[in-house]
């Protein structure tokens, strides 16, 4: 127990969105305190987070690298389709972000909930312990991100209604029907965010013959990107890039159109997970969904018409969150105010403290 009030006492407790593209903090009673991409810059021949003036490689420093480190460092994403692929790198990271919340104090041992997708294995789930562990919390709860989305976008999870959320991130797709504060019926798939960018990148290398990175990919969906046709005239940008023929430095034109083709299977494959999950939905459950709809969450449920397509497929509205990029993050923090009553929907570490 003196552990237990200690730790309440130097460590702040916090929520933790731990995302395949970007990883969002919230501090209980403070709300969202930390926005930063999940990218760690690294020695290639020891795997160490290289140092930089400014301090460790890791988050808006990194992204700045991606695609453009020379042969001795590697900018990577420690998380791959919304779980850990590099264990001791993804320890480093959220050491670092514990650590730059508590104004770089080392020794705080807060308690942690961290959002993890639905479909996630045993093994998987067994990784985000022990890598919240050892990066200094004291106690780890797990929640599931369409849960953590559902609660942070205001849905009334708790009632005998249906509730049904749709959360679009960088590695997962999670849709899930929830009621009396449970889900009912779920379907995690990894496909999302990441794969509109791969989808925009594979179009322009066969399209044009030019190679382009992660970081002109995606400026390309958020510029021109969509899952539906613009109501105006279809824009088109400038991309720049290495022609595939010559190596050489290049540009090129896309439009919208050709975009939003190369971004049709993607966008085929959530939909196809949206209307799987209503067809295995209880009579009761459904009937309540004529009324309440769908709700959108994620930073990728922000592709342009993408509402409006899964609108088309279910015959139902759909709305898109408010800031739907921080709603798990958010969902995470009400459940650190609320862990008394929220603990049943959370899955916490055997450790005693």
């Amino acid at each position: 127990m003196l552990r237990t009030w200690l730790n309440s006492l130097f460590g702040m407790d916090m929520g933790i969105d731990l995302g395949t593209c970007n990883t969002l903090v919230c501090v209980k009673g403070q709300g969202i305190v930390l926005n930063e991409p999940s990218v760690v810059a690294v020695h290639k021949s020891t795997n160490q987070v290289l140092q930089t003036a400014s301090g460790p490689a890791v988050g808006h420093v990194a992204k700045e690298m991606l695609g453009k480190t020379p042969g001795s460092i590697s900018a990577i994403r420690p998380m791959k389709d919304g779980v850990i692929s590099d264990f001791e790198i993804t320890e480093a990271m959220l050491s670092y972000f514990i650590k730059k919340v508590h104004g770089g104090k080392t020794f705080v041992q807060p308690r942690v909930v961290i959002a993890i997708p639905s479909g996630i294995t045993g093994v998987e789930k067994r990784a985000v312990f022990v890598s919240a562990q050892n990066a200094g919390a004291s106690r780890v709860y797990l929640l599931m991100e369409p849960m953590a989305a559902a609660i942070g976008a205001g849905l009334p999870i708790a009632e005998p209604v249906a509730n049904m959320i749709v959360d679009i991130g960088g590695g997962t797709t999670e849709v899930a029907i929830i009621s009396l504060a449970d889900i009912s019926t779920s379907t995690s798939i990894r496909v999302a965010g990441d794969d509109f960018d791969a989808a925009i990148i594979n179009h322009v290398k066969k399209t044009y013959n030019m190679a382009i990175g992660e970081q002109t990919a995606e400026k390309i969906k958020i510029e021109i990107g969509s899952a539906a046709p613009f109501a105006e005239k279809e824009p088109a940008m400038e991309v720049r890039g290495r022609d595939l023929i010559s190596g050489l430095p290049r540009k090129t034109i896309v439009t919208a159109a050709e975009i939003r083709e190369a971004l049709q299977e993607p966008v085929s494959q959530i939909v196809e997970a949206v209307v799987k999950t209503l067809e295995r939905a209880e009579p009761e459950l459904a009937a309540d969904l004529v009324n309440n709809g769908i709700m959108m969450a994620g930073g990728s449920s922000q592709l342009r018409g993408l509402t409006q397509v899964i609108a088309n497929a279910t015959g139902l509205e759909v709305k898109l969150a408010d800031d739907p990029l921080t709603c798990v993050a958010r969902g995470t923090a009400i459940c650190l105010e609320n862990l008394e009553t929220l603990k049943e929907a959370m899955e916490s570490d055997e450790s005693e403290f």
